[in-house]
Protein backbone atom coordinates (compact mmCIF):
# COMPACT_ATOMS: atom_id res chain seq x y z
CA UNK A 1 0.00 0.00 0.00
CA UNK A 2 1.30 3.35 -0.69
CA UNK A 3 0.67 7.02 -0.02
CA UNK A 4 0.64 9.46 -2.57
CA UNK A 5 2.11 12.65 -2.45
CA UNK A 6 0.56 14.95 -5.24
CA UNK A 7 2.90 18.20 -4.60
CA UNK A 8 5.89 15.86 -4.88
CA UNK A 9 4.17 13.58 -7.29
CA UNK A 10 5.28 10.95 -5.92
CA UNK A 11 4.34 7.78 -4.41
CA UNK A 12 5.65 6.19 -0.52
CA UNK A 13 4.95 2.97 0.19
CA UNK A 14 3.01 2.25 3.85
CA UNK A 15 4.88 0.10 6.34
CA UNK A 16 3.03 -3.41 6.68
CA UNK A 17 2.70 -4.16 10.64
CA UNK A 18 1.67 -7.18 12.64
CA UNK A 19 -1.19 -6.72 14.88
CA UNK A 20 1.11 -7.48 17.76
CA UNK A 21 3.71 -5.09 16.81
CA UNK A 22 1.36 -2.44 17.23
CA UNK A 23 -0.38 -3.77 20.69
CA UNK A 24 -3.58 -4.23 18.57
CA UNK A 25 -5.93 -7.21 20.16
CA UNK A 26 -8.36 -9.27 18.55
CA UNK A 27 -11.60 -8.25 20.79
CA UNK A 28 -10.84 -4.74 21.83
CA UNK A 29 -10.10 -3.66 18.36
CA UNK A 30 -10.25 -5.29 15.08
CA UNK A 31 -13.85 -6.76 16.21
CA UNK A 32 -15.07 -3.65 17.66
CA UNK A 33 -13.85 -1.81 14.03
CA UNK A 34 -15.83 -4.44 11.75
CA UNK A 35 -18.80 -3.88 14.42
CA UNK A 36 -19.00 -0.26 13.74
CA UNK A 37 -18.38 -0.61 9.66
CA UNK A 38 -19.35 -3.95 8.57
CA UNK A 39 -19.59 -2.89 5.28
CA UNK A 40 -16.11 -2.91 5.27
CA UNK A 41 -16.31 -6.54 4.26
CA UNK A 42 -17.42 -5.43 0.78
CA UNK A 43 -21.32 -5.68 1.33
CA UNK A 44 -24.15 -4.63 3.87
CA UNK A 45 -24.73 -6.66 7.05
CA UNK A 46 -26.40 -5.54 10.00
CA UNK A 47 -24.33 -6.57 13.40
CA UNK A 48 -26.98 -8.32 14.99
CA UNK A 49 -24.55 -9.32 18.29
CA UNK A 50 -21.03 -9.88 19.55
CA UNK A 51 -19.27 -12.10 21.63
CA UNK A 52 -22.36 -14.50 21.08
CA UNK A 53 -22.96 -17.36 23.91
CA UNK A 54 -26.19 -17.94 23.17
CA UNK A 55 -25.87 -21.79 22.74
CA UNK A 56 -26.96 -24.69 24.47
CA UNK A 57 -25.12 -26.84 26.67
CA UNK A 58 -21.65 -24.71 25.93
CA UNK A 59 -20.15 -21.41 26.47
CA UNK A 60 -18.18 -21.00 23.62
CA UNK A 61 -18.70 -17.73 21.98
CA UNK A 62 -18.76 -16.52 18.30
CA UNK A 63 -17.19 -13.12 17.58
CA UNK A 64 -19.61 -11.09 15.49
CA UNK A 65 -23.17 -12.56 14.71
CA UNK A 66 -24.58 -10.73 11.16
CA UNK A 67 -27.83 -10.86 9.45
CA UNK A 68 -27.13 -10.10 5.51
CA UNK A 69 -29.61 -8.74 3.46
CA UNK A 70 -31.43 -11.52 2.41
CA UNK A 71 -32.47 -12.63 6.08
CA UNK A 72 -29.70 -14.83 6.09
CA UNK A 73 -27.58 -15.18 9.43
CA UNK A 74 -23.69 -14.92 8.73
CA UNK A 75 -20.94 -15.95 11.24
CA UNK A 76 -17.91 -14.00 11.93
CA UNK A 77 -14.94 -15.34 12.94
CA UNK A 78 -11.61 -12.85 13.93
CA UNK A 79 -7.99 -13.74 14.10
CA UNK A 80 -5.02 -11.39 13.85
CA UNK A 81 -1.66 -12.50 12.71
CA UNK A 82 -2.34 -16.09 12.11
CA UNK A 83 -5.56 -17.69 11.12
CA UNK A 84 -4.63 -20.99 13.79
CA UNK A 85 -5.48 -24.24 11.99
CA UNK A 86 -8.99 -24.68 14.16
CA UNK A 87 -10.93 -21.48 13.04
CA UNK A 88 -13.20 -23.29 10.47
CA UNK A 89 -13.86 -26.26 12.40
CA UNK A 90 -14.47 -23.57 15.31
CA UNK A 91 -17.12 -21.54 13.16
CA UNK A 92 -18.64 -24.34 11.60
CA UNK A 93 -19.62 -25.41 15.20
CA UNK A 94 -20.94 -22.35 15.75
CA UNK A 95 -22.77 -21.83 11.73
CA UNK A 96 -24.35 -24.90 13.43
CA UNK A 97 -25.66 -23.93 16.42
CA UNK A 98 -26.94 -20.94 15.12
CA UNK A 99 -28.47 -22.66 12.23
CA UNK A 100 -32.09 -23.37 14.34
CA UNK A 101 -32.41 -19.88 15.49
CA UNK A 102 -36.07 -18.61 15.22
CA UNK A 103 -37.60 -15.27 14.08
CA UNK A 104 -37.97 -14.97 17.58
CA UNK A 105 -35.02 -15.51 18.96
CA UNK A 106 -33.01 -13.52 16.12
CA UNK A 107 -34.82 -10.45 17.06
CA UNK A 108 -34.83 -11.19 20.46
CA UNK A 109 -30.69 -11.60 20.33
CA UNK A 110 -30.70 -8.30 18.34
CA UNK A 111 -32.45 -6.14 21.09
CA UNK A 112 -30.15 -7.39 23.67
CA UNK A 113 -27.23 -6.44 21.66
CA UNK A 114 -28.94 -2.74 21.04
CA UNK A 115 -29.71 -2.22 24.59
CA UNK A 116 -26.30 -3.46 25.61
CA UNK A 117 -24.11 -1.59 23.32
CA UNK A 118 -26.40 0.68 21.92
CA UNK A 119 -28.66 2.45 23.98
CA UNK A 120 -31.56 1.08 22.98
CA UNK A 121 -33.67 0.75 20.49
CA UNK A 122 -36.62 -1.72 18.51
CA UNK A 123 -34.80 -4.35 17.02
CA UNK A 124 -37.61 -5.38 14.87
CA UNK A 125 -38.22 -1.95 13.56
CA UNK A 126 -34.37 -1.75 12.87
CA UNK A 127 -34.13 -5.21 10.94
CA UNK A 128 -37.33 -4.57 9.08
CA UNK A 129 -35.65 -1.03 7.96
CA UNK A 130 -32.40 -3.11 7.52
CA UNK A 131 -34.38 -5.35 5.05
CA UNK A 132 -36.76 -2.76 3.35
CA UNK A 133 -39.68 -4.26 4.43
CA UNK A 134 -42.68 -2.54 5.68
CA UNK A 135 -43.80 -5.11 8.22
CA UNK A 136 -42.81 -8.12 10.52
CA UNK A 137 -44.59 -10.40 9.15
CA UNK A 138 -43.32 -10.24 5.47
CA UNK A 139 -39.38 -11.08 7.46
CA UNK A 140 -38.25 -14.53 7.03
CA UNK A 141 -35.02 -14.45 9.08
CA UNK A 142 -32.42 -17.98 8.90
CA UNK A 143 -34.61 -19.73 6.24
CA UNK A 144 -33.11 -23.04 5.56
CA UNK A 145 -29.38 -24.18 5.67
CA UNK A 146 -28.13 -21.20 4.36
CA UNK A 147 -26.16 -19.76 6.88
CA UNK A 148 -22.70 -18.05 6.08
CA UNK A 149 -19.10 -18.22 7.49
CA UNK A 150 -16.96 -15.18 7.14
CA UNK A 151 -12.96 -15.19 7.81
CA UNK A 152 -11.05 -12.89 8.99
CA UNK A 153 -7.15 -12.75 9.57
CA UNK A 154 -3.99 -11.43 8.55
CA UNK A 155 -2.26 -14.81 6.90
CA UNK A 156 -4.51 -17.57 6.51
CA UNK A 157 -2.73 -21.10 7.07
CA UNK A 158 -3.65 -23.99 4.14
CA UNK A 159 -5.64 -25.58 6.42
CA UNK A 160 -8.01 -22.94 6.55
CA UNK A 161 -8.16 -22.16 2.69
CA UNK A 162 -8.26 -25.68 1.83
CA UNK A 163 -11.49 -26.32 3.90
CA UNK A 164 -12.96 -22.69 2.97
CA UNK A 165 -12.58 -23.81 -0.87
CA UNK A 166 -14.08 -26.91 -0.36
CA UNK A 167 -16.74 -25.56 1.63
CA UNK A 168 -17.55 -23.54 -1.11
CA UNK A 169 -17.41 -26.58 -3.63
CA UNK A 170 -20.43 -27.85 -1.69
CA UNK A 171 -22.44 -24.78 -1.74
CA UNK A 172 -21.12 -23.39 1.29
CA UNK A 173 -21.40 -19.54 1.50
CA UNK A 174 -17.93 -19.82 2.71
CA UNK A 175 -15.33 -16.19 2.92
CA UNK A 176 -12.28 -15.31 3.68
CA UNK A 177 -10.57 -11.53 4.17
CA UNK A 178 -7.26 -10.27 4.32
CA UNK A 179 -6.76 -7.52 6.89
CA UNK A 180 -3.45 -6.17 7.52
CA UNK A 181 -2.38 -2.78 9.42
CA UNK A 182 -0.08 -0.39 7.99
CA UNK A 183 1.66 2.73 9.71
CA UNK A 184 2.42 6.01 8.11
CA UNK A 185 3.90 8.70 11.13
CA UNK A 186 1.78 8.45 13.42
CA UNK A 187 -1.37 7.64 11.22
CA UNK A 188 -2.78 3.71 11.68
CA UNK A 189 -4.52 2.56 8.46
CA UNK A 190 -5.98 -0.96 7.89
CA UNK A 191 -6.22 -2.61 4.58
CA UNK A 192 -9.16 -5.67 4.22
CA UNK A 193 -9.87 -7.69 1.09
CA UNK A 194 -11.23 -10.61 -0.04
CA UNK A 195 -9.11 -13.52 -0.62
CA UNK A 196 -11.82 -16.52 -1.14
CA UNK A 197 -13.61 -15.93 -3.51
CA UNK A 198 -11.31 -12.96 -5.21
CA UNK A 199 -13.72 -9.92 -6.59
CA UNK A 200 -12.81 -10.52 -10.10
CA UNK A 201 -13.86 -14.63 -9.42
CA UNK A 202 -16.90 -14.46 -7.10
CA UNK A 203 -19.22 -13.24 -10.08
CA UNK A 204 -18.23 -16.43 -11.71
CA UNK A 205 -18.04 -18.47 -8.86
CA UNK A 206 -21.75 -17.56 -8.24
CA UNK A 207 -22.19 -18.20 -11.82
CA UNK A 208 -21.24 -21.26 -11.83
CA UNK A 209 -22.81 -22.16 -8.26
CA UNK A 210 -26.13 -21.40 -9.54
CA UNK A 211 -25.38 -23.76 -12.94
CA UNK A 212 -24.50 -26.01 -10.93
CA UNK A 213 -27.43 -26.14 -8.47
CA UNK A 214 -29.44 -26.04 -12.16
CA UNK A 215 -27.43 -29.10 -13.16
CA UNK A 216 -28.03 -31.22 -9.92
CA UNK A 217 -32.06 -30.26 -10.23
CA UNK A 218 -31.81 -31.74 -13.42
CA UNK A 219 -29.88 -34.56 -13.00
CA UNK A 220 -32.50 -35.56 -9.70
CA UNK A 221 -35.61 -34.89 -11.88
CA UNK A 222 -33.87 -37.11 -14.56
CA UNK A 223 -33.25 -39.37 -12.04
CA UNK A 224 -36.64 -39.02 -10.32
CA UNK A 225 -38.44 -39.88 -14.08
CA UNK A 226 -36.16 -43.11 -14.94
CA UNK A 227 -37.08 -44.29 -12.09
CA UNK A 228 -40.37 -43.85 -12.35
CA UNK A 229 -40.57 -45.21 -15.88
CA UNK A 230 -38.91 -48.43 -15.07
CA UNK A 231 -41.43 -49.07 -12.28
CA UNK A 232 -43.99 -48.29 -14.51
CA UNK A 233 -42.56 -50.59 -17.25
CA UNK A 234 -42.11 -53.49 -14.38
CA UNK A 235 -46.12 -53.26 -13.90
CA UNK A 236 -47.06 -53.02 -17.98
CA UNK A 237 -44.48 -55.71 -18.72
CA UNK A 238 -46.47 -58.17 -15.49
CA UNK A 239 -49.41 -56.99 -17.02
CA UNK A 240 -49.03 -58.25 -20.37
CA UNK A 241 -47.94 -61.46 -19.00
CA UNK A 242 -50.85 -62.09 -17.18
CA UNK A 243 -52.50 -61.10 -20.61
CA UNK A 244 -50.74 -64.05 -22.63
CA UNK A 245 -48.90 -61.57 -24.77
CA UNK A 246 -45.30 -63.06 -26.43
CA UNK A 247 -45.05 -59.79 -28.13
CA UNK A 248 -43.00 -58.37 -25.31
CA UNK A 249 -41.63 -61.56 -23.31
CA UNK A 250 -38.00 -60.93 -23.81
CA UNK A 251 -38.59 -57.49 -23.26
CA UNK A 252 -36.95 -55.95 -19.60
CA UNK A 253 -38.20 -52.63 -18.18
CA UNK A 254 -36.46 -49.37 -19.13
CA UNK A 255 -35.90 -45.95 -18.17
CA UNK A 256 -36.71 -44.92 -21.41
CA UNK A 257 -40.23 -43.66 -21.91
CA UNK A 258 -40.66 -45.56 -24.61
CA UNK A 259 -40.70 -49.80 -24.80
CA UNK A 260 -40.19 -51.08 -27.80
CA UNK A 261 -41.07 -55.32 -29.28
CA UNK A 262 -39.27 -56.69 -32.59
CA UNK A 263 -41.81 -57.06 -35.47
CA UNK A 264 -40.04 -59.50 -37.29
CA UNK A 265 -39.54 -57.01 -40.20
CA UNK A 266 -35.96 -56.04 -40.04
CA UNK A 267 -35.00 -52.54 -37.81
CA UNK A 268 -38.73 -52.17 -37.83
CA UNK A 269 -40.83 -52.41 -34.68
CA UNK A 270 -44.00 -51.71 -31.91
CA UNK A 271 -43.92 -49.73 -29.54
CA UNK A 272 -45.60 -48.19 -26.39
CA UNK A 273 -44.97 -44.66 -25.13
CA UNK A 274 -45.41 -43.54 -21.89
CA UNK A 275 -44.84 -39.66 -21.52
CA UNK A 276 -46.00 -37.15 -18.88
CA UNK A 277 -49.20 -36.46 -21.05
CA UNK A 278 -49.94 -38.78 -23.17
CA UNK A 279 -49.90 -42.88 -24.25
CA UNK A 280 -48.79 -43.99 -27.15
CA UNK A 281 -48.88 -47.34 -29.44
CA UNK A 282 -46.57 -46.83 -32.11
CA UNK A 283 -44.71 -48.47 -35.00
CA UNK A 284 -41.32 -47.64 -36.52
CA UNK A 285 -39.72 -48.27 -39.86
CA UNK A 286 -35.96 -47.31 -38.85
CA UNK A 287 -34.13 -49.10 -41.47
CA UNK A 288 -30.47 -48.04 -42.54
CA UNK A 289 -32.34 -46.70 -46.23
CA UNK A 290 -34.62 -44.10 -46.72
CA UNK A 291 -36.02 -45.61 -49.92
CA UNK A 292 -36.81 -48.58 -48.11
CA UNK A 293 -38.34 -47.31 -45.52
CA UNK A 294 -40.76 -45.18 -47.77
CA UNK A 295 -41.56 -48.06 -49.46
CA UNK A 296 -42.73 -50.51 -47.07
CA UNK A 297 -44.94 -47.11 -45.78
CA UNK A 298 -46.25 -46.20 -48.99
CA UNK A 299 -47.16 -50.08 -49.55
CA UNK A 300 -48.41 -50.46 -46.46
CA UNK A 301 -50.71 -47.17 -46.29
CA UNK A 302 -52.52 -48.81 -49.09
CA UNK A 303 -53.93 -51.16 -46.68
CA UNK A 304 -55.14 -48.54 -44.50
CA UNK A 305 -58.75 -49.00 -44.45
CA UNK A 306 -58.45 -52.78 -43.22
CA UNK A 307 -55.66 -51.82 -40.81
CA UNK A 308 -58.02 -49.06 -39.24
CA UNK A 309 -60.87 -51.35 -39.16
CA UNK A 310 -59.38 -54.30 -37.24
CA UNK A 311 -57.14 -51.80 -34.92
CA UNK A 312 -60.77 -50.11 -34.21
CA UNK A 313 -59.50 -46.40 -34.37
CA UNK A 314 -58.34 -44.19 -36.46
CA UNK A 315 -54.57 -44.38 -37.04
CA UNK A 316 -51.51 -41.20 -37.55
CA UNK A 317 -49.87 -42.29 -40.92
CA UNK A 318 -46.44 -40.17 -40.76
CA UNK A 319 -44.52 -40.75 -43.61
CA UNK A 320 -42.04 -37.64 -42.59
CA UNK A 321 -40.83 -36.95 -46.22
CA UNK A 322 -38.03 -35.11 -44.68
CA UNK A 323 -36.59 -37.36 -42.89
CA UNK A 324 -34.99 -41.32 -43.12
CA UNK A 325 -37.51 -43.10 -40.82
CA UNK A 326 -41.50 -43.30 -40.78
CA UNK A 327 -44.29 -44.01 -38.00
CA UNK A 328 -47.85 -45.04 -37.72
CA UNK A 329 -48.89 -43.99 -34.47
CA UNK A 330 -51.91 -43.68 -32.33
CA UNK A 331 -52.27 -42.01 -28.76
CA UNK A 332 -54.74 -40.36 -25.86
CA UNK A 333 -53.94 -37.85 -23.36
CA UNK A 334 -53.48 -38.54 -20.00
CA UNK A 335 -51.72 -37.75 -16.63
CA UNK A 336 -49.11 -40.17 -17.12
CA UNK A 337 -46.92 -39.47 -13.93
CA UNK A 338 -50.10 -39.73 -11.31
CA UNK A 339 -49.24 -43.17 -9.87
CA UNK A 340 -53.47 -43.79 -8.74
CA UNK A 341 -53.90 -43.36 -12.68
CA UNK A 342 -51.39 -46.02 -13.96
CA UNK A 343 -53.78 -49.55 -13.62
CA UNK A 344 -56.09 -47.47 -15.94
CA UNK A 345 -52.91 -46.55 -17.88
CA UNK A 346 -51.40 -50.02 -18.18
CA UNK A 347 -54.84 -51.44 -18.52
CA UNK A 348 -55.10 -49.34 -21.91
CA UNK A 349 -51.58 -49.88 -23.23
CA UNK A 350 -52.12 -53.55 -22.53
CA UNK A 351 -55.12 -53.40 -24.91
CA UNK A 352 -54.33 -51.32 -27.62
CA UNK A 353 -50.36 -53.07 -28.05
CA UNK A 354 -52.67 -56.04 -28.66
CA UNK A 355 -54.42 -55.06 -31.03
CA UNK A 356 -52.08 -52.91 -32.79
CA UNK A 357 -49.75 -55.93 -33.12
CA UNK A 358 -52.64 -58.12 -34.36
CA UNK A 359 -54.28 -55.37 -36.78
CA UNK A 360 -50.55 -55.05 -38.31
CA UNK A 361 -49.11 -58.64 -38.34
CA UNK A 362 -50.60 -59.85 -41.84
CA UNK A 363 -50.39 -56.65 -43.67
CA UNK A 364 -46.66 -56.52 -42.43
CA UNK A 365 -45.60 -59.61 -43.29
CA UNK A 366 -47.22 -59.44 -46.89
CA UNK A 367 -45.23 -55.84 -47.86
CA UNK A 368 -41.99 -57.55 -46.14
CA UNK A 369 -42.67 -60.14 -48.63
CA UNK A 370 -42.81 -58.33 -51.15
CA UNK A 371 -39.89 -55.83 -50.71
CA UNK A 372 -38.11 -58.81 -50.28
CA UNK A 373 -39.24 -60.56 -53.58
CA UNK A 374 -38.52 -57.35 -55.15
CA UNK A 375 -34.87 -57.59 -54.43
CA UNK A 376 -35.47 -54.19 -52.64
CA UNK A 377 -36.06 -51.06 -53.85
CA UNK A 378 -35.44 -50.20 -57.16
Amino acid sequence: MFQVDLSQNRIQKLEEKRFSDLNLREREHLQEWLAGQPDALGEELLIIQKEFDGFADTRERLDLLALDKDGQLVVIENKLDDSGRDVTWQALKYTAYVSGLTKTQIIDIYQQYLDRYCGGGNAAAQICEFLDVEELGEVILNPGNDQRLIFIAANFRKEVTSTVLWLREHRIDARCFKVVPYVFGEELFVDIQPVIPTPEAADFMIGMAEKETEARGAQGEQKNRHKLRRDYWEMALEALKEAGDTLYQNISPSKDHWLSAGSGVRSCHYAMIFGKALLRVEFSFARASAEENKWLFDRLIQKREQIEADFGNKIEWLRLDDKKACRLQYEIPCDGFNRDEWPKHIAWHVEHIQKWERALRGPLAEVNQALKANGGVS
